[in-house]
């Protein structure tokens, strides 16, 4: 899975506190993509509740 925040991003929070070692927010949002494998659930939830759909999944195998 590869996850990434377009610069649509507002900042908010919300992906940050969903998981915070997958989301990291202060002047940008990041992703730490070291961190995806086991939090796959909580990418695909914190893309659903992004309030500007800043969050891009895409299913790589």
């Amino acid at each position: 899975m590869l996850v990434s925040v377009s610069d649509e991003c507002v900042c908010c929070g919300a992906c940050e506190a969903i998981n915070p070692d997958v989301f990291s927010v202060d002047s940008t949002a990041r992703v730490n993509l070291n961190k995806i494998e086991g939090n796959e659930q909580d990418c695909i939830d914190a893309a659903l509740i992004c309030p500007v759909n800043a969050i891009w999944i895409d299913d790589i195998f």
